[in-house]
């Protein structure tokens, strides 16, 4: 894939654009057989492939410029915005949205915000596309004071913007280098994001991560199930369960489910899309998934972990490894983390394993395996 704006400089971002797909999957191969090599991986299978380009279903872009000619994308290293409107990973309906976002934000005069001085409202707009084309849009502003201005003319973008689900407003006060506060204003009826992957729908709220490239998140959970599906276990926990992806795709109506997750609203998105698919048997709760593991009475048979880059840490592998759990299904997006945690879990060996390339034109990289008590 080639990338104006990367070989113009603008924007580098993916820092393999250019290189051949089939390269880049080789070497994410390669980089995940050596991290796990000291552990006997029994069988890797494939790598699942992406398409290289138009993958992402949420853009994550800094807005710019003025409010009468806004920047969608990123800002240089002086702060100033650079347009990347037309970026091929994201999606074709990220593509055609942002003009007319571009058109709302100068319409509801959306000041962008200033880095060097501090100044104006609307720092990122954060778009997610689901699999049947519906959008959820966040704009992410300093403070409350464009709300009235973004409801009078909501009627306008939902208009030109069709398929837009849900609209929402984030507050974001601080002054500091992330991407999203902790307040969300919902501004459209609809409170949720339908994300149907493979036989089960997600229901997506503002700030629940879900997974980043819908077609290889599709893979791994069908993968998941097929590891799991013979297993049968009678109980299974998903720690670091997001909006529920791997509990949801496990539950057969025999095994006991528990999701855990630190986030509120995944846990609500979780909760809406186990009671629409009438799963008695799954439940989710908010939590920390090491405090919840610690303060068990016993292990199931079966712990499903997928913690964000850092792993699972020393305190949650120490107690997996002297645990009754027999089988353990880690999905990690840092290979490195995960080596680490396999090492303090010698007694769980890794009996199959597979590369998702969840993020295409970069280094990162999904990996899943299973893991089986010696």
């Amino acid at each position: 894939m080639q990338c104006g704006y990367f070989d113009d400089w603008r924007c580098r971002s993916c820092s393999l654009m250019g290189d051949p797909y089939a390269a880049q999957l080789a070497a994410k191969q390669r980089r995940a057989e050596e991290l796990l090599a000291p552990f006997g991986v029994g069988t890797w299978h494939p790598a699942v492939a992406s398409g290289e380009r138009d993958y992402r279903n949420k853009a994550k872009m800094v807005v710019g410029g003025t409010v009468d000619a806004p920047t969608i994308g990123v800002l240089d290293a002086d702060g100033h915005g650079i347009d990347l409107q037309a970026c091929g990973i994201c999606s074709p309906g990220h593509r055609a949205a942002f003009p007319v976002l571009a058109r709302f934000i100068t319409l509801a005069r959306l000041t962008p915000y200033d880095v060097a001085t501090r100044r104006g409202e609307l720092k990122h707009l954060i778009v997610t596309e689901s699999p049947d084309g519906e959008l959820m849009v966040r704009f992410v502003l300093r403070s409350s004071e464009p709300l009235p201005r973004l409801r009078k003319h909501l009627p306008t973008l939902l208009a030109e913007l069709p398929h837009a689900r849900v609209v929402s407003a984030n507050l974001l006060p601080e002054h500091k280098a992330v991407l999203e506060g902790v307040d969300e204003v919902v501004l459209t009826e609809q409170q949720t994001l339908p994300m149907r992957l493979n036989d089960v729908t997600m229901h997506l709220r503002p700030q629940s991560f879900f997974q980043t490239n819908t077609a290889i998140a599709e893979a791994l959970y069908a993968e998941a199930r097929d590891w799991i599906r013979g297993l049968a276990p009678d109980e299974a926990w998903d720690l670091y369960s997001g909006v529920g992806g791997f509990a949801l795709h496990i539950a057969d109506g025999r095994t006991a489910v528990t999701g855990i997750e630190t986030s509120v609203e995944a846990v609500a998105s979780a909760e809406l899309s186990r009671t629409d698919a009438v799963l008695s048997r799954v439940g989710f709760a908010a939590g920390d998934a090491t405090a919840f593991a610690l303060g068990a009475a016993a292990a199931p048979d079966l712990v499903i972990v997928n913690p964000p880059r850092r792993g699972i840490g020393a305190e949650l592998a120490g107690w997996l490894e002297q645990s009754d759990a027999s089988h353990v299904l880690y999905s990690s997006c840092n290979a490195v983390s995960l080596a680490k945690d396999l090492a303090a879990m010698p007694s769980l060996r890794p009996v199959r394993a597979r590369v998702f390339d969840m993020f295409p034109q970069t280094t990162h990289f999904e990996v899943m395996t299973l893991l089986e008590r010696l």
